[in-house]
């Protein structure tokens, strides 16, 4: 039997074996430990001499280990296995790490399953096994590593908390942590000691193998048996062994064990006062206090040999330790703090903490971050409290705290900015930086004033530098500067804007505008690193009204800026081109009449170029041009000159007859580049496509500059333009239609047609409506998806609502040919789960369409005489889509269009009255009894319709209220009805049909929706 299983073994793992045969093997391999003799074989092949392959003895052990784990062995097998493996330790030499781990872990499994009952003397036994006195040195370390080997397999399997485990593994882990507890606490921790004391410079691998233990076993240990006056001695000499650079490597690895291991006793849940004193018992101070000093961290820091690991480690512990200090000073119910020896504690630790704070490494750096995020929140409630013990304090360690934080904040003299190589590093200090600034408004809640004085003086003092030091000021600091000049926004700007009555509106307000004027008037830009002048631009965009209130610095910036939008740096380049838009979009009534100068100097910038994306780019395609734009990108970028040339030319100063100059100076080179290549575009150039499709966005992006104003929104802050840009505009809207007829097979053309379409609303306002049929007509052709047509549907609502006064003759003359192309879309089946979706925001839209229609008076249109052979289209449609299970959002709002049909040509309220109906639309009283109230019946009568869905009680609810309004604008004529036809036809009984007939008029509607969704769940359940 050792041989076929030996066989096995050697062909499952050998590669060259026939698959057929290998998965065999792997099957016998698979049930062998569950074989009751199983374990026996594999027991005799691992100890066997001579030995047996290392994957023989490695499965081997393999097959032993499943079937402890499994409970094959009983208590006799257990004990045979316990004194062979004991035998076979205690005689045998050096094995490969790969046996000695799988050893111990049988012998972990031997100890969860037998250490209660039959195996008490677990560990005493083990570690009898390196005590022989005739051991050598090697032979020795080798069974005391692996006796903390097996230590350190045992806590991972019952005591990590990093592990998932089922009830019964948990239950059974703490009953084993109870006993060891019990029986052998005590004992383990005295050989850990014994073993750090007798090993010291005798072999490290024992000392770290040995720390690694104790730092694990110490969280469910009594702290007074791992924490000693012995271990603590032993772990600050291991912490600070030498002050010499000429430090061993195994010196320099225990000392690291050992300041983990001091980390993680210190992580030991207990009460705050006590982990006080097992910090001062520890000496926590002393040994920080020599490792910063220590030459790793001291003489090294500023070369390439400084000990980053070490410094990682310290700051940790350094984190630890002052955050369990801070919740050791916590507030106590009487309100005072529970312990002041704390506060001298923290005292000791935050220069410290500050030294790795400032550290040159970001990862140094933001192991602290957590502490002193801690520490700031205490010092916000202490000054909310005013602890008149700790405020002192906490005021004295703020300015140390804050200089730190502002410091990091600065880019170290090694940073390169805007090189590609540099990317990462620039992505991961931006990011430190916004850890930092959220550190930095902590410190401003405890204290305001602290902030802002030394933000005001670090960019006053950076301003005389630059006037004094004739520019010769290094970029970081200017960078640093204008980086707090805009996060002091956060400040100046809280209480809703700058300004309050044409004077500051506090405080730091009052700062701000101070900064800007200097910042203004000391020519920050003329250092030209591109850091500094993003940082300019994003400053003015930011403070735009601190130039509706000093207009005077405007000509200076509007120059700055328009010599930045032309800086050769790519990313200051396409940023610059965004925020120079915002910057006149803020400005375009204060910047005076220079749309002509802006024109010309901007003219470099304004030729289109389309380039065809070759796809060579991993990251996205570039442009032919310097510095490697990515073509979208820098196609995007200049959308927003053309946007913010709209808004200097639309200035209120700028009479409109020039403005009309101005718009033709502009689209006038558009034009003829359109002309020139819709002819190549008509041949399928794909350039030529691309390049009309360019011009066509920028026509609409032009148009959007010089007007935002929405028709019929009252919330508009910009007025109409006037009668002469619109007409100025209208050659715009005609170039973009003839393309449009010309191309519009094209998904691009169409794209950017819809884009300009919704742009050119706002400056043509209703003399866009005549050309209305040929926008539906280019904009929804045979090729458009249904995307298309809810984008382009939407843009009809706002036409529609917007234009409600004169859109009526032309939406009465293209209803019924756009209507037709809606019922076509909704007719082509979908393929897959897009395509459904896509469906049903159609179907959704659709009904969008016609609740504007009917809610801006236009519901005449619907039932014209043009329309009428549509209309019943419409009906049908929206029958279908009110019965569909399958979408019941649409469902609920296809009976809200019906709803409001009977609201809008229903008549007058007469179920009070006892009135005949008054329908508005001839027969529509009769057309609502026999046409939509069976709509109400029909959806919950679908064999997949579930009342108790939430999403079915909503349609059911809009179905009860369809029941209501009919109710209301035909009274006794619907019951009737429902008496005599429709509830009889549906196989309802007497006694149902009166409940129903009594509720529909006399409950309020909230109580009959209630109802009806009752009554639809009882008949399902009785279906």
């Amino acid at each position: 039997m050792e041989e076929q299983v030996e066989n096995a073994i050697s062909i499952a793992s050998d590669v060259t074996s026939d698959q057929n045969i290998k998965a065999q093997a792997f099957e016998f391999l698979h049930r062998l430990p569950s074989d009751p003799q199983g374990w026996e074989i594999c027991l005799s092949l691992f100890v066997r001499e001579p030995k047996a392959s290392e994957i023989t003895r490695h499965t081997s052990l393999e097959v032993i280990n499943n079937a402890i784990q499994r409970g094959v062995l009983q208590s006799p097998s257990l004990i045979a296995l316990r004194d062979n493996l004991m035998a076979y330790v205690a005689g045998s030499k050096a094995d490969s790490t790969n046996i000695q781990n799988k050893l111990a872990q049988a012998f972990m499994y031997l100890f969860v399953f037998s250490y209660s009952v039959e195996w008490p003397s677990f560990f005493h036994d083990l570690l009898r096994t390196s005590d022989h006195p005739g051991l050598s040195q090697e032979e020795s370390s080798l069974r005391i590593r692996f006796y903390l080997q097996v230590l350190k397999q045992i806590h991972d399997e019952i005591a990590d908390t990093f592990v998932l485990r089922t009830p019964e593994e948990t239950k059974r882990g703490n009953e084993l942590k109870d006993l060891v507890r019990e029986r052998d606490m005590k004992t383990i921790t005295h050989t850990w000691q014994s073993i750090l004391t007798q090993w010291r410079g005798r072999d490290h691998k024992v000392i770290d193998q040995c720390l690694d233990v104790i730092q694990r076993w110490v969280s469910w240990a009594d702290i007074s048996l791992v924490v000693t006056d012995t271990l603590r001695n032993l772990l600050l000499d291991l912490i600070n062994p030498s002050l010499s650079l000429s430090q061993t490597i195994e010196a320099a690895k225990m000392r690291e064990s050992a300041i983990v291991c001091l980390t993680e006793i210190l992580k030991k849940k207990m009460e705050p006062s006590a982990k006080l004193e097992l910090i001062k018992y520890l000496r926590i101070q002393e040994a920080v206090s020599q490792l910063v000093r220590s030459p790793g961290l001291s003489e090294l820091r500023a070369t390439s040999n400084y000990d980053t690991d070490l410094a990682e480690h310290v700051a940790r512990l350094a984190n630890n330790v002052v955050s369990d200090i801070i919740k050791a000073m916590d507030y106590i119910p009487g309100g005072s703090f529970a312990d002041l020896e704390a506060i001298d504690q923290l005292k000791s630790f935050l220069p410290f903490v500050l030294r790795f704070f400032s550290d040159d490494y970001d990862e140094i750096c933001s192991t602290v971050i957590p502490c002193l995020t801690d520490l700031l929140n205490l010092t916000r409630r202490v000054a909310k409290i005013s602890d008149d013990r700790f405020s002192v304090e906490s005021s004295a360690m703020l300015p140390p705290i804050l200089d730190a934080i502002v410091g990091k904040m600065k880019y170290d003299e090694t940073s390169s900015w805007g090189n590609e190589d540099a990317q990462t590093d620039e992505a991961e200090f931006q990011e430190l930086r916004k850890r930092l600034h959220v550190l930095q408004r902590a410190v401003h809640s405890a204290d305001e004033r602290l902030v802002m004085d030394k933000i005001s003086n670090i960019v006053l003092t950076t301003f005389d530098s630059l006037q004094s030091q004739n520019d010769d000021v290094d970029w970081r600091t200017l960078d640093l500067a204008l980086y707090e000049m805009y996060s002091f926004g956060e400040l100046g700007l809280k209480n809703g804007g700058l300004y309050n009555k044409n004077k500051p509106a506090s405080p730091a307000a009052e700062l701000l505008v101070g900064m800007m004027s200097r910042l203004l008037e000391s020519d920050v830009t003329s250092s030209m690193h591109p850091a500094v002048c993003l940082q300019y631009m994003e400053i003015c965009v930011r403070y735009y009204q601190f130039f509706e209130a000093n207009a005077q610095y405007i000509s200076g910036a509007l120059e700055d800026f328009v010599r930045l939008v032309h800086y050769e740096h790519v990313k200051v380049r396409a940023r610059s081109w965004y925020l120079f838009m915002r910057f006149v979009k803020h400005l375009r009534h204060y910047i005076g009449d220079i749309a002509e100068i802006a024109i010309s100097t901007l003219s470099d910038l304004l030729p289109i170029r389309a380039e065809i994306p070759d796809g060579s780019s991993e990251d996205g395609d570039f442009s032919s041009e310097e510095n490697q734009q990515p073509v979208s990108t820098k196609f995007d970028s200049q959308l927003y000159l053309y946007e913010a040339i709209g808004c200097i030319c639309s200035a209120r100063t700028v009479p409109a007859e020039s403005q009309v100059l101005h718009i033709t100076t502009v689209i006038d080179p558009l034009f003829s580049d359109l002309e020139i290549h819709l002819e190549l575009a008509k041949a399928g150039e794909e350039r030529a496509v691309l390049q009309i499709h360019h011009l066509i966005m920028a026509l609409g992006t032009l148009a959007r500059g010089f007007s935002d104003w929405t028709p019929a929104k009252t919330s508009s802050t910009s007025p109409p333009p006037t009668r002469e840009v619109s007409e100025g505009f209208v050659p715009t809207s005609e170039a973009i239609l003839v393309a449009l007829e010309a191309l519009n097979s094209s998904p691009q053309i169409r794209e950017a047609t819809r884009f300009a379409f919704s742009r050119l609303v706002g400056v043509l306002g209703s003399r866009i409506l005549p050309q209305l049929p040929r926008w539906i007509d280019g904009l929804l052709s045979q090729t458009s998806n249904k995307d298309e047509m809810v984008l382009f549907m939407r843009l009809l609502d706002q036409v529609v609502y917007g234009f409600k006064l004169e859109i009526y003759d032309v939406l009465n003359t293209l209803l019924t040919p756009f209507l037709q192309r809606v019922f076509s879309g909704m007719a082509d089946p979908a393929c897959g789960t897009d395509d459904e979706i896509q469906l049903a925001e159609f179907k959704r839209e659709f009904l969008s369409f016609l609740l504007i229609i009917l809610n801006n008076g236009l519901e005449a249109v619907l039932v014209s005489e043009a329309n009428q052979s549509a209309f019943g289209g419409v009906i049908s449609t929206i029958e279908q889509l009110a019965k569909d299970t399958s979408d019941l959002p649409t469902a609920k709002l296809a009976f809200t269009v019906l709803i409001r049909m009977g609201e809008t040509w229903g008549g007058p309220d007469v179920h009070r009255l006892k009135e005949t109906p008054q329908p508005t639309l001839a027969g529509f009283d009769r057309f609502m009894i026999e046409r939509f109230s069976p709509i109400c019946w029909a959806l919950p009568t679908q064999p997949a319709f579930d009342p108790s869905d939430a999403q079915c009680k909503q349609a059911l609810s809009e179905a009860a209220t369809l029941q209501k309004m009919i109710y209301w604008k035909t009274g006794e004529e619907y019951l009737k009805w429902l008496r005599d036809n429709e509830l009889r036809g549906m196989g309802m009984d007497a006694t149902a049909i009166e409940t129903h007939l009594n509720k529909l008029p006399n409950s309020p509607t909230t109580e009959f929706q209630a109802y009806f969704q009752r009554l639809v769940q009882e008949s399902k359940r009785r279906a």
